[in-house]
C-alpha cells in the first residue's frame, strides 16, 4: 500500500517552482538573497500538492528552488560548493554523478530539460570567452577558481549534453600527510626529497585521478627556495607554493577563427630563453614531449613532469610512442634520449576503494640491447606498503 502511495505522488517541477518565485519579485526592487529565500520557502510550504513531503525533503527542494534562480550551476551548485566532491559529472539531464572521497556516486538531481541544462553549459563558456555550438562542439577550460570544465554539445553526444567538472582542490597536501596516509613510506618520501634537491629529472605517471598533480605539488617542496622555476600546463592546477621567482606558463586554445592559440610546445620552447632553475610540465600529452625531453636532457635538471600510463615500464613506452607520432627520430634514437633525460620515474594508482598511494618508484639505468632498463627501488605489496625492493 505505502508503495502504491508513494508511486502515485506528483512530479515536482523546480523550474515551475522558481517560475512562480520569480513572478512574486519581479514586482520589488532590490530584492536580496535573504529575501528570495523567504519567497522561495513561503512558496514551498504553502503548496498543498507538497504537503506529503518530509521537513527534510522539503528543505531540499527550498535549496533547489533557490539555487535555479540565484546561483551559477542552478541545481548543481550544492555539489559544487561540497568541499568533499571533487569532481561532478552529468550524462544529460537524468543522470549526474559525482566523486567523493574517491568513490562514485549517483544523485538524484534531475534536470527538467536538455535546455536547462544547455543554459548552464553557455553560461560557463560565456565566463571564460568561449562559445559552445553545432559548429564548436566541444568545450575545455579552466574557471576563474581553477576548477576544469568539459562540456560536449548534444549534437554529437548521443544522450545529451555532457558537462564535467573538475573541482579546484584548495587544501594542499604535504608529503608528511602522504606518509600519515600510507601513500608513501617514510623511507621513498625521504629518498625523493633528497632526488628532487640534488636535481634529478623525474617523471610521475599514473592513470586517470590518480594523484599525480597532488604529488607534482608535493615533489615541489623540495626545491630549494631560492632557484628560479618556470611551471608550464595545458590548465592550471599546480599549487607551487615558497617560492619567490615563480614563473606560470598556461596554454591557450585557439579562438573561433582558429587563432591566437598557444601550444604547452611553444610555451616550453619560450621557457628555455627564461633562464630556468627547474622546469615543471603539468602533464606531457603530444608534441611537447619531444621539446621537454631535449630541454631535461641537454642541461636544464632537475626538471619535473607528469604522464598518464598503467605502469612506470607503459610510461617509457608511451613517451617513445609520442615521440615517434610527432618526429622523424629513429627509435634507438629516441630510447636514448629518453634514458638520457629521464633519470626516475613513480607511478601512482588508485584503488578500488578511491585510494590513491605510489605503487612504485623506479630508476632509468640506461640502454641495454636496445631497450631501456629500468631498475626499481621500492614496490607496493599488499598488507607491507611500499617497500624497498631487493635488486
Amino acid at each position: 500500500m505505502r508503495k502504491d502511495w508513494e508511486q502515485s505522488r506528483p512530479d515536482i517541477s523546480i523550474s515551475a517552482l522558481a517560475t512562480e518565485v520569480r513572478e512574486e519579485y519581479s514586482r520589488l526592487e532590490n530584492i536580496s538573497d535573504d529575501e528570495i529565500m523567504k519567497l522561495c520557502r513561503s512558496t514551498v510550504e504553502y503548496k498543498n500538492e507538497l504537503c506529503y513531503l518530509s521537513p527534510k525533503e522539503k528543505e531540499r527542494i527550498i535549496r533547489l528552488v533557490y539555487c535555479s534562480l540565484r546561483c551559477e550551476l542552478e541545481i548543481l551548485q550544492d555539489l559544487s560548493d561540497d568541499p568533499e566532491i571533487s569532481e561532478i559529472m552529468v550524462n544529460g539531464t537524468d543522470h549526474v554523478f559525482y566523486e567523493k572521497h574517491g568513490r562514485m556516486i549517483m544523485s538524484d538531481i534531475k534536470f527538467e530539460s536538455r535546455e536547462q541544462l544547455e543554459q548552464i553549459i553557455q553560461r560557463l563558456a560565456a565566463r571564460v570567452s568561449r562559445e559552445i555550438n553545432d559548429l564548436n562542439p566541444i568545450l575545455d577550460a579552466r574557471l576563474s577558481d581553477g576548477s576544469r570544465v568539459n562540456a560536449v554539445h548534444s549534437n554529437i553526444a548521443i544522450n545529451g549534453p555532457i558537462l564535467t567538472i573538475r573541482k579546484f582542490n584548495k587544501s594542499r597536501m604535504t608529503m608528511d600527510e602522504l606518509v600519515a596516509q600510507s601513500d608513501i613510506s617514510r623511507e621513498a618520501a625521504d629518498l625523493l626529497d633528497l632526488l628532487v634537491r640534488y636535481r634529478y629529472n623525474i617523471f610521475v605517471c599514473g592513470g586517470t585521478s590518480s594523484g599525480k598533480t597532488t604529488f607534482l605539488n608535493v615533489l615541489s617542496d623540495s626545491i630549494p627556495k631560492d632557484e628560479r622555476v618556470i611551471v608550464i600546463e595545458d590548465s592550471a592546477e599546480l599549487q607551487i607554493r615558497g617560492h619567490q621567482d615563480l614563473v606560470r606558463l598556461e596554454a591557450r586554445a585557439a579562438n573561433a577563427q582558429g587563432r591566437g592559440g598557444v601550444s604547452i610546445r611553444d610555451l616550453i620552447k619560450s621557457s628555455l630563453r627564461m633562464r630556468p632553475d627547474r622546469i615543471i610540465v603539468g602533464e606531457v600529452r603530444g608534441p611537447e614531449v619531444v621539446d621537454m625531453l631535449a630541454a631535461m636532457s641537454t642541461g636544464h635538471d632537475g626538471s619535473l613532469s607528469t604522464g598518464h600510463s598503467n605502469s612506470a615500464r607503459g610510461m617509457l613506452g608511451r613517451l617513445e610512442t609520442m615521440v615517434l607520432a610527432n618526429s622523424d627520430f629513429p627509435s634507438d634514437a629516441i630510447r636514448r634520449q629518453i634514458a638520457q633525460a629521464i633519470e626516475l620515474i613513480v607511478h601512482l594508482q588508485r584503488s578500488a576503494d578511491g585510494h590513491r598511494r605510489v605503487v612504485e618508484i623506479a630508476e632509468v639505468c640506461g640502454i641495454k640491447d636496445g631497450e631501456i632498463q629500468l631498475s626499481s627501488l621500492f614496490s607496493f605489496r599488499p598488507g607491507e606498503g611500499l617497500v624497498r625492493t631487493e635488486n
